[in-house]
This record gives C-alpha cells, structure tokens and sequence, in this order.
C-alpha cells in the first residue's frame, strides 16, 4: 500500500500517527531523520523550526525513505509479504521519492529482472503522427516497451527496456532511442525532464547568443517560462509586456500607421515588435507574440485563439500566424503560444549557422 499526504508539520498532519495506531507501535524520534529536517531549513538559510521536529517521528520498526527535496520524510514498513510506504503530498518531492528510493525497493520485491528507462522529449508532431512513424517500436509484444504521454502540447516518448543485466537493459534502450532519433528528427529537443526552455536556453548558451522578448496576449508568460531556468540572466537580456498601442510604439518602435491599418494582432505588428525588441535590448535573438487570448476581443476576422509569433534575428524577422481555436481556453492559449514561440527560436537556432 502506497500513502501520500500528512507528514508535515501542523496538527491536522495525521498520517503518522494513523500509521502507528494501524501497526499498534509507539512513535519515535528518528535521529537521522531530524538531522535531515534541519539541514534542509539550514540550506534555506533558516534555523528550524521546533515544530518540525515533529517531522522526524516515524513508527518504531519502520525505515525512513529520504527527502531531497523537502523537509518530510517518508516511512516504508514491511513485514513478510506486506509493504506500507508513506511518501510526502507535495507533488515534486514524491515524485522524486518514489523514483528514487521506492520505485527500486518495490522492484526488488517483486523479482523484477534489470531494466532502463529513457524519456525523449518531442514538440510539434502530434501523439497520432508520432504513433504512426512508430507504429512498430510501439508493439506490445517486444521489449523495449515505446509508449506515448503527452502534457501540454510536449509528447514524451517513454522507452523501458529490461534485460538479464542492467548493462544489456540500457544498451536496448539506448539503441530504441537512437532510431526514435533518427525517425523523429528535430520534433526530439531534450530527454528525462528537459523542458522546451532548457533546451532553448542549452542552445543559446553554447553559442554565446542572446535573447529578449516583446509581449502582448502572453503577459509575460514567455519571460516567465525562459526565466524558470537557473542561469537564464545569461543570454536572455530582459522583456516587455506591451498591450496597449502607445506602448507598443513607444517601447518597441511599432509605426503608429502600421497599427492603424492592421491592428495589434496582425502579423506586420508582431514582425515590427520582435525587430524592435531586438534593437532596443541589443540582443542576439528576439521573441515576440501577439493575439487574441479570449475570451473576449473577437471579431468575425480575428476569432479567439488567433496568435502571431515573431522571431527576429540577424538575417531578419520570421512570423508564424496561429489558429489555436478557443476551446484550449485562455490559459492554454497563453501556455501553447509561448511552446511554439520557444520551438521556432529552437528550430531557427539549430539551423542557422548565423545569430
């Protein structure tokens, strides 16, 4: 049995002491695991709290499974044939728990022969294109197993291959992986948990180049995701919201006549706004991305979901107009403009020889 949820600190917290009243045994204080909880808060910069000494109680006779991400430890107890596992709630640190420290536990229990487990990360081929140039490789029967997840508009491409040795296991893998490669091409941008902004950031950063941004149905969103990675201050150079038209001339340089004649949402407007930013930060490489992300300011010529995304370099400026549709909903139409303006960027970088 797998729990999760109620190991922190606060009173309604019960899961332990539910635990422990189950298994009929006192709570106890693990030293190992208190030693953990509080250099976790030192990492922080912080002293520990009394309270989360709280933490470090686990059922006598059960072990606890570390915690690198947080301050709550996990418990896994076992006894003959029966495992009860209690991971934490927050959903980052128990994924990286039971990948960790459970998932090999509950293989060995199982008898399970060695195996490897690749991820590669895809963007702009669809889950049916994709099923299609696999259509083999994904046949139940054969080891490796190739299966599919998609997760906002990224699919992943998940390739779990066993064998007698551990070694044999990864080089079946690693071999699935080569020809989902060579079959995908540059649809594959990353493998494990890479994201489109890592990989985008990966590139830029070997090639010395920089990167700005100018944004309007977007707020920031595109800013926001290139920024979520560590180390990001060094190519990308900053960004500018700009929704109204003022500030889009005054800020980024777009003809007052240009919007006049098409509007803010055109492609002439998006081209002007990633040349502009270009030019203003100084930067290398420009985004922009301009539309109408609903649910209001429709028109029977420009529908909800109708996107410009610009690219701007060098050799000049690329704009890519989008019908997303409105069933994706504003928030999907912000997060899916924001990928495909990442993978342009990605897909322009890795084919241009120059910036």
């Amino acid at each position: 049995m797998v729990v999760t949820g109620g190991l922190g600190p606060t009173p309604d917290d019960l899961t332990r002491y539910a635990v422990a009243d189950v298994l009929g045994v006192e709570l106890v204080t693990d030293e190992a695991a208190l030693t953990d909880v509080r250099r976790c808060f030192e990492r922080m910069g912080r002293s520990m709290p009394a309270g989360n000494e709280v933490q470090a109680l686990i059922p006598q006779g059960a072990e606890v499974l570390p915690n690198a991400r947080g301050t709550a430890p996990g418990i896994v107890w076992e006894q003959d044939e029966r495992m009860l596992a209690v991971l934490p709630g927050v959903p980052e640190e128990m994924r990286a728990m039971f990948e960790t420290a459970l998932r090999p536990r509950l293989a060995r229990r199982a008898g399970a022969s060695p195996y490897h487990r690749i991820v590669l990360q895809t963007f702009g081929m669809s889950e049916a294109d994709i099923g299609t140039a696999l259509r083999d490789l994904m046949d139940r029967d054969r080891n490796p197993l190739v299966g599919t997840t998609a997760k906002r508009g990224t699919i992943g491409i998940r390739i779990l291959a066993r064998g007698v040795t551990e070694s044999e296991a990864r080089a079946l893998a690693e071999a699935d992986a080569q020809e989902v490669r060579r079959r995908l091409g540059r649809a594959v941008f990353g493998e494990g948990d890479t994201t489109l902004e890592q990989a985008v950031g990966a590139i830029l950063k070997k090639r010395g180049l920089t990167l700005a941004t100018a944004e309007s149905c977007t707020g920031g969103w595109l800013a926001k995701r290139i920024t979520d990675t560590p180390g990001s201050s060094a190519y990308f150079l900053g960004g500018v919201v700009t929704s109204a038209h003022a500030q889009k001339t005054a800020w980024l340089d777009v003809p007052t006549s240009i919007l006049r004649e098409h509007g803010a949402v055109s492609e002439p407007v998006a081209a002007a706004m990633a040349g502009g930013c270009r030019e203003r930060f100084g930067s290398d490489t420009a985004l922009a991305t301009t539309g109408i992300a609903g649910p209001g300011g429709a028109t029977n010529s420009k529908p909800v979901g109708l996107v410009y995304v610009a690219f701007a370099n060098a050799s000049g400026v690329e704009v890519k107009e989008l019908r997303l549709g409105e069933h994706w909903g504003r928030e999907g139409i912000r997060d899916r403009t924001c990928s495909i303006a990442l993978n342009l960027l990605r897909l322009r970088l890795s084919s241009d020889p120059n910036p």
